[in-house]
């Protein structure tokens, strides 16, 4: 039984069209608004329709450059594969290796690295006379390849090695140079960073001339050979070629810094290279009882080759005895003996006999500091056959006394021969090798035995 309806409760459907009569007339504020909202929009689009325009431009001009920029690059490149370029950038000489980060990068004579201009066609230097600006970069090591030796200039751009993300450039220094009269030479460069975080693990030094600055010249790259870049912390431990007497015994090869080898030396007292090679000449076997089985025989080798190419001062140590005088060198070799006024030296010190030799020799070990020292001044003539190499005499009779043009000069005691460490007879006629304030030897050649004759000065 449904309930009554009052007289005055309106039908179900009109109610519902009066509620939404209702909630359809808008309040004022909702009036207002709806104003505010449209005069912002009107007053935003407004403020905004320059500045958008202004963007929209200004990528279009941009994209219409980089267009331009393409299509000339290529119209040029076309130009200039029609005519090969015959002028290239070269750099004088080989770099002084290794290098270190943080070190000055120099050329294998130790001097600024140098660029020239060459025409490759006769291989000529090119006395260009108007300037050219050169950008110096690091390149990939190993760029070009054995397949891609003839490089374009974006091969060549495509494989300039940047710095990593958060460091410094990666070489700094002089690297915006001006060439003159096709010659130029670079100052203080140097690398920022090792090479071992890229691929080869090497760089190569580049050069080329900036964008624009060729004058119409089509000039070709310079790149130096490859190399490793170490971190300045290695240069620390670096080995020295040749050592020096005063150098600690670590700077030979096979004999690390603190490290086994050298802590044995260390707790005998031998300290620098100077100790070594007198043990080595005094008592070798001592010395390989030091270093112990670790050291094998190959290393041995290694390491005693290295330190024979020690340049030895123009010093002689005199060890006096009732009836004799011995005349001994830096690291304790015989040079000279006189006995009961008797003068030997050569080959001659091989006809006394050996144990008197042996117990002098000890004895000037044991009292090296209370020896007296001389300047040398001894007048002999060495021969030395032409082709002959320091690899066919004993080892244990030579003795290095001097350099010249990079060399270890050296003379062996037994042979009469002279010769220099490269493996390589004596090449230089008509020079005087000097150290200290003596001219110690004057190399000329003998016409008549095709040989050459070396003078030299040891002993006073």
């Amino acid at each position: 039984m449904t309930g009554k309806r009052f007289a005055d409760q309106p039908e179900p459907d009109q109610y519902w069209q009066n509620e939404k009569r209702r909630r359809a007339r808008p309040s004022l504020a909702s009036a207002i608004g709806e104003v505010v909202k449209v005069n912002f929009v009107q007053n935003f689009c407004t403020v905004l329709e320059p500045m958008l325009r202004r963007v929209v431009n200004e990528e279009v001009e941009n994209g219409l450059r980089r267009r331009m920029r393409s299509y000339s690059r290529s119209n040029s490149q076309c130009i200039n594969a029609l005519t090969p370029s015959t002028m290239q950038l070269k750099f004088r000489k080989h770099l002084t290796l290794p290098i270190f980060t943080g070190t000055k990068i120099l050329d294998a004579d130790g001097n600024p690295l140098e660029i020239y201009l060459v025409d490759t066609n006769n291989h000529q230097e090119s006395r260009f006379s108007c300037a050219l600006k050169l950008q110096v970069l690091v390149i990939d090591g190993d760029f070009p390849s054995r397949n891609n030796i003839i490089w374009t200039s974006d091969d060549f751009e495509n494989n300039i090695v940047k710095e990593r993300r958060g460091k410094r450039p990666l070489i700094a220094g002089d690297v915006s140079v001006t060439m003159r009269d096709g010659v130029v030479s670079i100052g203080d460069i140097e690398l920022t960073d090792n090479s071992s975080w890229i691929r080869s693990r090497k760089f190569r030094i580049g050069a080329r001339v900036v964008h624009g600055a060729s004058h119409g010249l089509v000039i070709r790259e310079a790149m130096t050979e490859s190399f490793v870049v170490k971190d300045h912390r290695g240069e620390l431990y670096k080995k020295h070629h040749p050592p020096m007497l005063e150098d600690d015994v670590w700077r030979l090869e096979k004999i690390g810094k603190d490290g086994a080898f050298h802590k044995k030396l260390a707790s005998n007292h031998v300290k620098t290279v100077g100790a070594f090679l007198k043990l080595s000449v005094v008592n070798e076997s001592k010395l390989r009882d030091i270093l112990g089985l670790g050291m094998s025989d190959k290393m041995w080798e290694v390491t005693i080759k290295h330190a024979r190419t020690c340049v030895l001062v123009g010093k002689l140590y005199i060890s006096r005895g009732p009836h004799h005088i011995m005349y001994l060198n830096a690291i304790c070799q015989v040079v000279k003996v006189v006995i009961n006024g008797n003068s030997f030296s050569g080959k001659d010190i091989a006809t006394i006999n050996k144990g008197f030799i042996q117990k002098v020799v000890g004895e000037a070990y044991q009292n090296w500091d209370s020896l007296e020292v001389v300047d040398g001044l001894m007048k002999d003539t060495l021969r030395l056959p032409q082709g002959d190499t320091v690899d066919q005499y004993p080892s244990d009779h030579i003795m290095t006394v001097g350099m010249y043009e990079g060399h270890a000069f050296q003379i062996s005691q037994t042979t009469d021969l002279a010769f220099v460490s490269t493996n390589d007879h004596v090449g230089v006629m008509g020079s005087t090798l000097t150290y200290g304030s003596v001219d110690a030897y004057n190399f000329s050649e003998s016409s008549s035995e095709g040989e050459f004759a070396v003078t030299h000065s040891l002993i006073k």
